[in-house]
């Protein structure tokens, strides 16, 4: 008997269908995965089984768990999610709440379903269990890591044992090593709960490492089901093939801007934060970014890597402007500042893509404004001039100009990040920073930007400073690579020297940790 049936199940907004006559059924303990780009209907998909659907959805079909149908009534359901079904969200940040510790909110989901008593032992053990020391169940959730927020969200979906898991993109803000460990960990864990999983992801390497069967999904339909290993070694509907064969980065050697003169220099950058409590009567610190030191010269694309918490955005911020080292310097251009005393002149000169390009907008102004807020660095443009440097911009990352009237949620997470790349050329920068750039995209989607990147490189001389945990796109895009441990650079090089002949012990973790192309042996 199958522990969860979906059955002819549909979903309209008004007189837009979504998703259109999907069934499937998932067997306890089985681990079954849905893949698909943005706006297939995965996460509707989800929330529907999760009784979750936005306001304005209607839902037609059948659900069923353990062969009775979902209740009817929000407080049933609600009993439901918690004890029988775990949901791991997509967005960690915004699904945690911010004015309560870690500890707390995992404390409160094992109270809501199970006892108090629990609660003391259980707590640190989930933690631990995630990957997480138990000093972070101390901290609030903006004193995370991206990665450390994902293993408490997966830490807080495994406190009511559930009997199914379904897990939304749970390891998309993930560093190699953590990623392939989390993996690991769901897959022990529901053997030795005999747990069944939903795992939606539009990462196909992690859905063949842990699912055992598969779901193709486009436009809202179903298009292929099997066995994960048949459907990615033998894929036979064109939309699978295109995206297995998305799924491999090839590399951009594409021509290059040359290589200049020194524009960037970090030298003996630190970065103490304070933390809660005392020793010996003195505040305890805890240091982000440690005695770094790199250069990056005029038209090359460098890559920073490291697994999450490693200090790695603190140092983007720190050059950006966004926030003030500890101690030691900056130069750009020669000009020396220290963080966020970057002097207002050179502003203009470096411009950041944020990792989340939805979070990174304001959901109430439109696109053109946005993008015409960097604008405001340089007084004395007037309309027109704005106007056609919005043009210039949207148009140089292959969108429209009719496009800036739109608001944020008005666009695909692929557009979204055009519209991030195009904000940050608005200015004409000469260095331009991107954190995780395609992390948060479909694969299909993944290879338009890098592309994008490798052009917009090449027409405006822009020199790249790229933070990423994704192996295989740096290996693609990269000039030179910076590994990063602990606020400390171990280790650097070019591409092919640190992905196939790592010397630090962490490289080799990173480099070991990097899961198999599809159809290939793990």
């Amino acid at each position: 008997m199958s522990l969860l049936e979906v059955s002819d199940l549909s979903i309209r907004f008004g007189a837009t269908e979504v998703v259109s006559g999907l069934s499937f059924a998932i067997a306890p303990g089985e681990r079954f995965g849905i893949i698909g780009e943005s706006g297939s209907g995965k996460t509707l998909t989800s929330l529907a089984i999760a009784g979750l659907l936005p306001e304005g959805a209607s839902l037609t079909g059948r659900i069923a768990l353990d062969g009775a149908p979902m209740p009817a009534s929000e407080r049933d359901m609600a009993r439901l999610r918690g004890r029988r079904i775990g949901m791991v969200f997509q967005e960690p940040m915004t699904a945690l709440n911010p004015l309560m510790r870690v500890s707390e909110q995992i404390a409160e989901s094992i109270r809501l379903n199970r006892d108090n008593a629990a609660v003391q032992l259980e707590v640190p053990a989930l933690l631990g269990e995630v990957g997480l020391d138990p000093s972070h169940g101390s901290r609030f959730p903006h004193q995370l890591s991206g990665g450390q927020r994902q293993r408490v969200m997966i830490a807080m979906a495994l406190a009511s044992q559930p009997d199914l898991l379904i897990a939304d993109e749970p390891t998309s803000a993930l560093d190699l090593i953590t990623q392939r460990k989390v993996l690991d960990l769901i897959a022990e864990i529901c053997a030795r709960r005999h747990m069944a999983l939903l795992f939606i992801s539009h990462d196909l390497k992690a859905v063949a490492r842990l699912c055992t069967r598969v779901a193709v999904m486009h436009r809202g339909r179903l298009v292929e089901r099997g066995e994960a290993a048949q459907v990615f070694a033998s894929p036979q509907q064109d939309y699978t093939q295109k995206l297995v064969a998305a799924s491999r980065f090839d590399p951009l050697r594409a021509e290059r801007p040359p290589i200049g003169g020194t524009l960037l220099e970090v030298d003996g950058v630190t970065r103490d934060y304070r933390q809660n409590g005392f020793v010996f009567w003195a505040e305890k610190s805890l240091r982000a970014v440690n005695e770094v030191h790199f250069s990056v010269a005029q038209g090359e694309c460098l890559a920073l890597v490291g697994p999450s918490g490693c200090g790695k955005t603190t140092l983007a911020k720190i050059i950006v402007g966004l926030d003030r080292a500890t101690s030691g310097a900056i130069r750009l251009d020669g000009t020396s500042y220290h963080g966020s005393d970057l002097p207002k002149p050179l502003r203009r000169d470096i411009s950041l893509v944020f990792q989340d390009p939805f979070g990174s907008f304001n959901p109430r102004r439109s696109i053109g404004d946005s993008l015409s807020e960097p604008l405001r660095l340089e007084p004395g443009l007037d309309r027109p001039a704005i106007d056609a440097r919005l043009v210039e911009a949207v148009t140089a990352v292959g969108l429209h100009a009719d496009m800036l009237d739109r608001y944020p949620h008005e666009f695909s997470g692929g557009q979204r990040q055009r519209l991030a790349i195009a904000r940050a050329l608005v200015t004409r920068p000469k260095l331009l920073v991107l954190d995780e750039p395609v992390s948060a995209l479909d694969v299909s989607v993944r290879g338009e930007v890098l592309a994008l990147l490798a052009r917009l490189q090449l027409e405006f001389g822009l020199t790249y400073l790229i933070i990423s945990h994704d192996l295989d796109m740096v290996a693609a895009i990269a000039d030179r690579v910076l590994v990063m441990e602990a606020g400390r650079i171990v280790e650097e090089g070019r591409p092919e020297q640190i992905f196939f002949a790592p010397q630090h012990r962490l490289t080799q973790e990173l480099v070991g940790a990097r899961l198999p192309d599809i159809g290939t042996p793990a």
